[in-house]
């Protein structure tokens, strides 16, 4: 789809449209694409040639590569957001993740000397469980609990704490999720907010709670095996999905907060688990219109965007790069020029009401509303692509930016218009608010009365004091 910036595609020259034709001597013009990546793997310094089609080019082309093993960095991004906010965009959990956030965090408090910090882990998909733990050793102290896996065989219990000294136990952190965060990254999340050292914003989390292992079967098959699952340090599990409770269709439905069970914080702040973790500051995720799912999934805009290249060599820098009417006119045009068509559920919705109506003997009193509705609700590019102007002048400047300045820029160019991190900043810029938030809840506080000022009941000779225990549960004595 796209190559990778620094690696053997980009510095042979491949861009994002070109159309493979063959890898060495090897046709692959009708290959699948898991064919094609047997053929592009190889050994880490071997030499391959790949002929391929580009846009706008009646010749194809021929380039050289020498693999070598692929390393993608973990943290994506990182910069100051404002004048003093850090901000890191972590998208998965390798052996490297922690020394790649280590190193991005220093950076940035030596060398630009932020007050506070922004962890991105929005559609970070997890991966190692010891990396996780190292992140979370950064800002917590020493013997922190931060998550523990159990199963139906003690001896298999696990309990993984902080091991060494951290780099910083007082900065303000936010860290942003979404239902793309799953596994290492809701361990990172919610070790953080249940250890009271981070606000979370955003949408709730996945919820992978599992711990799964493979065992092998006959014939070269597996299954995997669930063993376990990951409870973090308040003592509630992550896992989402409760498979002992399924939908009359058999799907598997999400446990409902009433059914879910309260657990609290390092400083009694309730949490609740049966269903990923939940940010302090939920922020709504805008919903995608249909037009814009079929402008990506038919590559509508893709192949677009690669016309797009050919005509303009360089663009501004992320900072300042923006679509112009212009260019929305031009992929209006385009799409009207491929004929570019999309589903509408509700069109869909509206026929099955029509054939039930006109079953029920309405359709003679209400045709005309019928009609009116149907103009509505029948697909119109030049009405719908008004419409979300905005959604799709937002994903075209995205598309663009990543093309020449590759995922880095693509996630620079996100963050421009971010309510997510726009609340995140927010939060950051208002000490008392995070610390009220991450403070013990009122109603669990109580005053400390010295003894010579205590008040007594006479009656009966009984002195009564009240004294905190378990979090909101009290002793009376």
């Amino acid at each position: 789809m796209e190559p990778f910036e620094g690696m053997p595609a980009e510095l042979a020259g491949l861009k994002a449209g070109d159309l493979l034709l063959a890898i060495d001597t090897v046709n692959v013009e009708k290959m699948s694409s898991d064919k094609v990546s047997e053929l592009l793997k190889g050994v880490p310094n071997t030499k391959m040639k790949i002929k391929f089609q580009r846009t706008g080019e009646k010749k194809p082309r021929t380039v050289e590569l020498t693999r070598k093993q692929i390393l993608v960095d973990q943290v994506t991004y990182y910069g100051v957001r404002g004048n003093d906010v850090g901000y890191i965009h972590l998208r998965g959990f390798t052996d490297k993740s922690a020394q790649e956030v280590k190193v991005a965090f220093e950076d940035l408090r030596k060398n630009h000397q932020i007050k506070s910090l922004v962890l991105d882990l929005r559609n970070n998909g997890g991966g190692l469980l010891e990396s996780a733990v190292q992140i979370v050793n950064m800002f917590v102290p020493k013997g922190k609990e931060v998550v523990s896996t159990k199963g139906k065989i003690s001896q298999w219990d696990r309990t993984y704490r902080t091991s060494s000294e951290p780099i910083d136990t007082v900065m303000p952190i936010a860290v942003l999720i979404n239902g793309g965060s799953a596994s290492a990254a809701e361990i990172v999340s919610g070790a953080l907010q249940d250890l009271d050292r981070a606000v979370l914003v955003g949408q709730r989390s996945f919820g992978k709670g599992l711990v799964q292992s493979t065992r092998d079967l006959p014939y070269n098959g597996n299954v995997k095996v669930t063993m376990s699952k990951y409870y973090i340090p308040s003592g509630r599990c992550i896992q989402q999905i409760d498979y002992s409770h399924r939908n009359p269709d058999g799907s598997v439905g999400n446990i409902p907060d009433s059914l879910t069970t309260v657990f609290y914080t390092s400083k009694g702040r309730p949490v609740r688990d049966g269903g990923g973790v939940r940010p302090e500051f939920e922020v709504e995720e805008p919903k995608t219109p249909t037009l814009m799912y079929y402008l990506l999934n038919d590559y509508v805009l893709f192949d677009f965007v690669t016309d797009y290249v050919q005509k303009h060599k360089t663009i501004p820098p992320v900072e300042d790069f923006e679509v112009t009417d212009a260019d929305f006119e031009a992929l209006k045009a385009y799409a009207k020029e491929k004929n570019f068509s999309y589903d509408r559920q509700s069109e869909k919705v509206l026929k099955n009401l029509k054939d039930v109506a006109e079953f029920e003997g309405y359709m003679d009193s209400d045709s005309a509303l019928f009609k009116e509705l149907e103009a509505k609700l029948t697909p119109d590019i030049e009405r719908d692509f008004d419409r979300f102007k905005d959604q799709i002048k937002s994903l075209m400047a995205t598309e663009i930016v990543k093309r020449y300045y590759f995922q880095k820029g693509e996630l620079i160019q996100t963050l421009k218009d971010d309510a997510v991190l726009e609340k995140a900043l927010e939060v950051l810029s208002d000490p008392v608010l995070i610390r009220e938030t991450l403070s013990t809840p009122k109603e669990q506080q109580t005053e400390v009365v010295p003894e010579n000022k205590r008040t007594s009941n006479r009656k009966g000779g009984l002195a009564f004091h009240i004294i905190p225990m378990q979090k909101s549960l009290f002793l009376f004595t």
